[in-house]
C-alpha cells in the first residue's frame, strides 16, 4: 500500500464514506502476505516508496505471477527484473497486460503513472555490449517516475565522444555510468563532474576481466572521489540507489 493509497483509506473512515470494518479488511494484510513460496512485503511502499520488485531469474512462471497478482491486488504497479523472452511470453499467458522490455528483460504491470520526481538522470553507457544493463537501469528509473538522457557508446577508446556532451551534465542532478571491461569509465566522468555518480560495472570483456570483476575493483579504486559502485550488472540496483538520492523525504519516512 503506497502513502497516499493509505491517506485515502483514512480520510474515507473519517468522512464516513468508508465503514472501519471495511477499512479493518483492507488494513489486515499490510505487512505482507504468505503465499507459501514467498512472504509480500506489503509495507514495503509505505517505508520505502516503492513497492516490492520481483527479481524473476530462478523463479518459475507460476511464483512470479502469484507474487505479481498479491502485488497488484493492491493497485500497486508491478516491476520484474531478469526475464527472458521465453519466460515473459508464459508470464503473459496468464497476465495479458504485462509490458515487456526485451533488451531490459524487464516486465512491469502498470496501474497508476508513477509521482515524478524533480531531478533528472544522465544515463552513461559505455559500450553497445553494456546496453541490457543500462536499460534494466532505465526501465526502472521510468517506472519510479525519474526521467533520464542516455549517452551510449561514450567509453574511453574515444574519449572525445564523451567530452562533445559535456553539457548534458549541467542539465541533470545525477549520473548513472554503466561500463565493461576495465571499468574506466566512471572515473573520467567523476573526475569531470560534481554531481553525484553511480558507477555499474558489467560483464562485459576479455578472460582477464573475469566477468564483470576487473571492472569492479577499478570502479572500487577510483581516484575519483565519492563515486558510489553497485554489483556487476546491477542496473536496478543503481535505479534504486538514484531514486533513494532523489526522492523527497516524506513525513512517513521521517517516522519510519
Amino acid at each position: 500500500m503506497l502513502p497516499d493509497q493509505l491517506r485515502n483509506l483514512l480520510q474515507a473512515v473519517r468522512t464516513g464514506e468508508l465503514a472501519v470494518e471495511s477499512a479493518v479488511s483492507e488494513l489486515a494484510d499490510l505487512p505482507f502476505a504468505e503465499l507459501g513460496y514467498a512472504t509480500v512485503d506489503h509495507h514495503r511502499a509505505l517505508r520505502q516508496g516503492v513497492p516490492e520488485v520481483i527479481f524473476g531469474q530462478g523463479k518459475t512462471a507460476e511464483q512470479i505471477v502469484g507474487i505479481a497478482r498479491e502485488v497488484a491486488s493492491k493497485r500497486q504497479n508491478v516491476l520484474i527484473t531478469r526475464i527472458d523472452p521465453t519466460l515473459a511470453d508464459s508470464l503473459r499467458q496468464q497476465l495479458p497486460d504485462l509490458r515487456y522490455a526485451p533488451l531490459a528483460r524487464v516486465a512491469t504491470l502498470e496501474f497508476t503513472a508513477p509521482k515524478s520526481i524533480d531531478g533528472s538522470v544522465a544515463l552513461v553507457c559505455a559500450g553497445t555490449t553494456d546496453l541490457p544493463v543500462a536499460e534494466e537501469c532505465a526501465e526502472t528509473l521510468r517506472v519510479l517516475g525519474i526521467s533520464c538522457e542516455r549517452l551510449t557508446d561514450v567509453g574511453v577508446a574515444g574519449l572525445h565522444r564523451l567530452l562533445a556532451q559535456r553539457k548534458l551534465f549541467d542539465r541533470v542532478s545525477l549520473a548513472i555510468v554503466v561500463a565493461g571491461m576495465e571499468g574506466a569509465l566512471p572515473s573520467v566522468v567523476g573526475g569531470l563532474v560534481s554531481i553525484p555518480v553511480i558507477a555499474v560495472p558489467t560483464s562485459v570483456g576479455y578472460g582477464a576481466g573475469a566477468g564483470g570483476w576487473a571492472a569492479l575493483l577499478g570502479m572500487l579504486s577510483s581516484c575519483a572521489a565519492g563515486i558510489t559502485v553497485c554489483n556487476i550488472d546491477n542496473g536496478f540496483g543503481a535505479a534504486m540507489a538514484a531514486y533513494r538520492i532523489l526522492k523527497p523525504r516524506t513525513h512517513i519516512d521521517s517516522h519510519s
